[in-house]
């Protein structure tokens, strides 16, 4: 079926434009990428407000990653069955008011608490917006996702100079709490809207060909109209390699995530050769999201991940080579190569899980390979962590490059499960 089929089908199910439901996902991510992407600059700031050292707050957001990575398979679950928007309706007062209740926190274990609740409802809205592009979008998959994860990453790029406006020490603890408030605020009612908004298809809603071999909802590019469940997907050794590939990559990319301005201080790299590479990194995740989810319409998707994982583990033994050259400038461009090819696992690893496996129940089958993230948080955080005490950064490093690469590896043997 054209991708022509696919649009005048969705708009006589939905009466508007299947894009708009894109719209309204990319929208949802946006001001729920917030919790990932700006706690670093919080994280100060909430301390001295409840008075107490940044230190104990370092835990907040490796659980916000463990719950927001593990909540997703129970929702997926939920959404495959019961449609998406009494889901969006939930996440809209959790992550929104996780925000405002911040404002409010006077103790450290409060903080935890309203923290985690926004972070579940951040995992409804993330699996809710990349499911609802595998599902309109069975022919244009890559670029759906893409859009919508890259939202994730580039959303809170505008937040960051009014968040660091108004957190600083000199700044009044009225607009501290205001600032929380608002974008809380914010998250609230655009959750709200693209709770109104998205919707899931209804059965049948591409017909099949006469010939009996139309895809029946599986996807554009998948072999068979089986659409496997949760449990039968697990039966297959193909998840359980994709499984490792995620933890692997996951590892390596939010190691250099979190690592990366004290690496670059490690080798003595100038602050604004540190302040540069942390500035790009999540602008570098946004696009590269969005190219390679486009090329992977284009071309075979495990074979575009394949040289995805590859360039990015290149890119991180670059990061190597260059910082203890001290070339600062090339030390920057590796880290935007590193980011640009490892963040498009979140766009490819969605869009391959709905060819393999199929659309109908998406959901809670992409929920369980992203629970990956929560171990990859693990590996890339208080793994490497240790190993950087023990056996030093640069090796540290090497061996993020080593595991992105290993993951390019593993893909080359991947293929669709037997029908």
């Amino acid at each position: 079926m054209s991708s022509d089929d696919h649009a005048a089908r969705a708009k006589e199910a939905l009466g508007f434009s299947r894009w708009w439901l894109i719209a309204a996902a990319a929208g949802m991510m946006a001001v729920v990428g917030p919790y990932q992407y700006v706690w670093s600059s919080l994280r100060s700031p909430v301390a001295r407000h409840l008075g107490v050292d940044a230190a104990a707050l370092s835990t907040v957001f490796t659980l916000f990653v463990v719950v927001q990575s593990l909540s997703q398979f129970p929702v997926g679950w939920w959404r495959d069955r019961h449609g998406p928007r009494a889901l969006c309706a939930f996440a809209a007062v959790l992550a929104g008011g996780g925000y405002v209740a911040l404002g409010y926190a006077t103790t450290v274990w409060q903080v935890y608490l309203v923290y985690s609740l926004g972070a579940f409802g951040v995992g409804i809205v993330y699996t809710v917006a990349v499911n609802t592009a595998l599902k309109w979008f069975p022919d244009r998959r890559g670029l759906t996702t893409g859009v919508g994860t890259m939202a994730f990453a580039a959303g809170p790029a505008a937040l960051v100079p009014y968040v660091r406006a108004n957190t600083g020490p000199v700044v009044a603890q009225g607009a501290y709490a205001a600032l929380l408030r608002n974008v809380g605020l914010l998250i609230f009612a655009v959750v709200l809207v693209g709770a109104v908004v998205i919707r899931d298809p209804p059965e049948g809603w591409r017909e099949k060909r006469a010939d009996g071999d139309g895809d029946g909802g599986s996807g554009a590019r998948s072999p068979s109209q089986k659409q496997y469940s949760w449990r039968e997907m697990l039966g297959t050794w193909q998840f359980w390699v994709l499984y490792g590939m995620f933890v692997a990559v996951s590892g390596s990319g939010l190691m250099l995530t979190e690592k990366v301005v004290d690496y670059a201080t490690h080798h003595e790299l100038a602050a604004v050769i540190a302040t540069l590479a942390a500035t790009l990194l999540p602008l570098s995740s946004a696009v590269g999201r969005l190219v390679l989810g486009e090329l992977s319409d284009r071309f075979e998707p495990a074979r575009t991940m394949v040289a995805s994982f590859l360039l990015c583990g290149l890119g991180l033994f670059a990061v190597v080579y260059f910082g203890i050259r001290g070339a600062g400038a090339a030390f920057v461009a590796a880290v935007v190569v590193a980011t640009f090819f490892w963040s498009p696992k979140y766009t490819l690893f969605p869009t391959l899980v709905a060819d393999y496996y199929g659309a109908k129940h998406s959901s809670a089958n992409y929920a369980l390979l992203y629970s990956g993230k929560a171990w990859g948080g693990v590996l890339g955080g208080t793994v490497t962590g240790l190993l950087v005490a023990s056996v030093g950064w640069d090796q540290t490093f090497l061996l993020g490059g080593a595991l992105a690469v290993a993951a390019a590896i593993a893909g080359l043997v991947v293929a669709p499960p037997e029908r």
